[in-house]
C-alpha cells in the first residue's frame, strides 16, 4: 500500500511539472501589412488597426515569435513592401 502510494505521489508531481511547462500562453505573432509594409507584431489585429491605421491588414498568424520572423523573411523581410488586398 506504501509503494502504490508513492508511486501514485510521483506520477501526480510528473503530471504537474509537465502541464506546467507546456501550458500555453494564449500570445500570437502576427505578420502585418501596416502603411504598405511588412512588420511582425504580438499585438491583436484591433491593437495594430489602433496604433498604424486603417491601412493595416493581417497577413498570417503563428504561435511562435519565430515562425512569424521566418514567414516575414522569405516575404521580402520586416520593412519591405507589401499591400493589403
Amino acid at each position: 500500500m506504501k509503494k502504490l502510494c508513492i508511486l501514485i505521489s510521483i506520477f501526480v508531481v510528473m503530471v504537474t511539472l509537465f502541464a506546467s511547462t507546456t501550458s500555453y500562453s494564449g500570445t500570437k505573432y502576427s505578420v502585418y501589412c501596416a502603411n504598405d509594409k511588412i512588420e511582425v507584431d504580438s499585438r491583436d489585429f484591433a491593437q495594430m488597426k489602433s496604433a498604424r491605421g486603417s491601412n493595416t491588414c493581417l497577413v498570417k498568424q503563428f504561435d511562435y515569435s519565430s515562425d512569424a520572423d521566418s514567414f516575414a523573411k522569405k516575404a521580402g523581410g520586416k520593412g519591405a513592401s507589401c499591400k493589403c488586398k
